[in-house]
């Protein structure tokens, strides 16, 4: 059955989320910042766009956000042209931005407030699986307000799971990144050290890809660190956005997590470097660029 949906922000992420929400014969109408980009995906997917969050949510089902940090995430939903000005009561809203658990907690009771469902659902995969249909859900919100969301979530989504109340769908995505930190600085060394050993760095990781250090980051990064691309994912900039709301939590529940943070700061020296932009993966170009100062 379909369902009239809203989207807001049309990244990398949101654009081809919204877009299988709509082949999924759903009624989307979209809300980006920068409105060419609505319209170009109207052109694309059908629909309509809105000139406000405020206008996407007015009459829908179900409101989906994707935006860029909590910050971003208070302006598309909170006062008069905010989404939740728009929505009906028994109306739900869907959070897939990266972003603090103290945000999620907080728009959970405005939202509730207002008789309005609220889930922080976090998503793992990036473009690709985004533009694939492919994603990790990670969701924090009610039982009840999560089965009804579920079925739409699920038009781009390999994976959904409820994680528990309100923050823990972003407390989940936390320790997604805190792994992914440690596992592509591990992958960066070890094909370093390969290359320094005079070893055949491909025939090393087809070799241990068969073992204990296999990896998604190894199964599908190392031909491009190899090469020296880091244009294939998530960026060094939104790593060091997530990387800060990591060990912003860290510090409030007394985790200590000494290799993330030096991770962060790696990542700091790839920016100065100029990989703002680059993937995470550029970890290991930091490395190469140490042994060419030698």
């Amino acid at each position: 059955m379909s369902a009239r949906v809203a989207f807001i922000g049309l990244g990398v992420m949101g654009y081809p989320m919204a877009g299988y929400l709509a082949k999924q014969g759903n009624e989307v109408r979209v809300y980006n910042r920068t409105a060419a980009k609505a319209a170009a995906w109207v052109d694309t997917y059908g629909g309509e766009s809105a000139m406000t969050p405020a206008e996407a949510a007015e009459g829908a089902d179900f409101v989906f956000a994707c935006v860029g940090n909590d910050d971003d995430l208070r302006a598309v939903t909170l006062g008069n042209e905010g989404a939740f000005a728009g929505m009906r009561e028994g109306a739900i809203f869907i959070d897939h931005t990266t972003a603090s658990a103290e945000v999620a907690r907080e728009l959970a009771a405005a939202a509730a407030s207002q008789g309005v469902g609220f889930l922080d659902a976090p998503v793992s995969g990036g473009q690709a699986g985004a533009e694939n249909g492919v994603l990790t859900v990670m969701v924090g919100g009610d039982a009840g307000v999560f089965a009804q969301a579920e079925p739409l979530i699920q038009a781009f989504a390999r994976s959904v799971r409820l994680m528990g109340p309100a923050g823990a769908g972003q407390l989940t995505k936390m320790v997604n990144q805190i792994c992914i930190a440690g596992v592509v600085q591990g992958l960066s060394e070890g094909l370093h050290f390969a290359r320094n050993a005079g070893l055949d760095a491909e025939a090393v990781v087809e070799v241990i890809s068969k073992g204990a250090a296999q990896s998604w980051q190894m199964e599908n990064r190392y031909k491009t660190m190899l090469a020296g691309e880091f244009e294939h994912g998530f960026a060094v900039d939104w790593m060091r956005k997530d990387l800060d709301i990591v060990l912003s939590e860290a510090r409030k529940n007394g985790s200590h997590l000494p290799v993330t943070a030096v991770v962060d700061q790696f990542y700091s020296e790839v920016q100065a470097m100029g990989g703002n932009r680059w993937d995470t993966s550029s970890l290991f170009a930091r490395l190469e660029s140490m042994k060419a100062k030698k």
